[in-house]
């Protein structure tokens, strides 16, 4: 197949014979990516119950406030995602695990990917202008991180795409955080800064595990361009960046500083691990999983400890 999605040749010719059934939700959801739009939810709403908390405001006389930033948060990561995927729509059918998107197997058209990434984004953005216009500025900053900084300009171009990424993966909370507060306390660039380091060892752990995928899309991923090494040593220096953070959440109480310590001790431990390790692949697993746990665990550990 050539560097674009299947085409009406293509069926006759067979190639639409190796496409997957999938319902119409299914194709939505991957069309949206849903993980990452979950995901992202859970550290809006961490920003946004935590701003709640040291506002001294209720959560149930606030649900207003609640709905529109969730919902509008939810649309505009959504819309996000649909436009990468239909930006990237040349170079996914290169990778496994993006190969059966329903940009890339033709299932949607090109015109319909980009109005409804559009009109998802717009509709988000409206949704968190009821909160605060700080809120959708914020918003709008995530977007055009996302979908111009990073998929346009640096994911094909630069082997700091990764970082660049980052930036809006980290705006989720300072979203959430705006909505209730739109002076944006120095917690709220606490977690801001938590998502910004976690990215960078999270994703170059996937990109070790798929590194033959990206360098068959031509995608200057961190262990394409300097190997896996240098990969390792930046996992490693990325995680050590992140011992500092229980001492910016003494505010939450002792309990989460010191569950915050030992996630953080036991990651950066097993980054150290992997130099013993010679199954490279096996410690960029481990590491992924880990990256996935600590980011829950800690996120929805700072709502349980402002509720108990």
């Amino acid at each position: 197949m050539s560097n674009r999605a299947l085409t009406e040749a293509d069926i006759k010719n067979g190639e639409a014979s190796l496409i997957p059934e999938t319902s119409a939700w299914k194709d939505f959801t991957a069309l949206i990516k849903v993980g990452i739009v979950n995901s992202n939810m859970i550290t809006t709403f961490t920003g946004l119950w935590l701003a709640l908390h040291f506002s001294g405001m209720h959560f149930l006389t606030n649900l207003d406030t609640v709905f529109f930033v969730l919902a509008g948060s939810a649309l505009i990561i959504a819309g996000s995602c649909s436009l990468n995927n239909f930006y990237d729509r040349d170079i996914d059918h290169l990778m496994e695990r993006t190969k059966n998107r329903p940009t890339v197997t033709g299932k949607v058209s090109p015109a319909k990917v980009l109005t409804l990434s559009l009109i998802l984004i717009a509709l988000g953005l409206f949704l968190l202008g009821l909160t605060n216009m700080t809120a959708a500025i914020i918003g709008f900053i995530g977007v055009f991180s996302y979908v111009v900084l990073y998929t346009m300009i640096s994911k094909r171009r630069y082997v700091s795409n990764t970082i660049v990424g980052s930036i809006s993966g980290a705006v989720p909370p300072l979203i959430g955080w705006a909505a209730v507060d739109p002076g944006l306390d120095t917690m709220a660039w606490v977690l801001f800064m938590i998502m910004f380091l976690w990215q960078p060892p999270h994703f170059y752990a996937l990109a070790m595990k798929r590194v033959e995928e990206y360098r068959a899309a031509g995608i200057p991923m961190l262990p394409v361009i300097k190997g896996f090494k240098a990969t390792k040593r930046s996992i490693v220096l990325w995680v050590a960046c992140l011992v500092a953070v229980p001492f910016f959440l003494t505010s939450l109480g002792l309990p989460l500083v010191i569950l915050a310590s030992v996630l953080t001790a036991g990651w950066l431990a097993l980054g150290l691990y992997g130099y013993k390790m010679k199954d490279d692949l096996k410690w960029a697993r481990l590491m992924f999983v880990y990256s996935l746990n600590y980011m829950t665990i800690l996120y929805v550990a700072m709502v349980i400890v402002t509720v108990i």
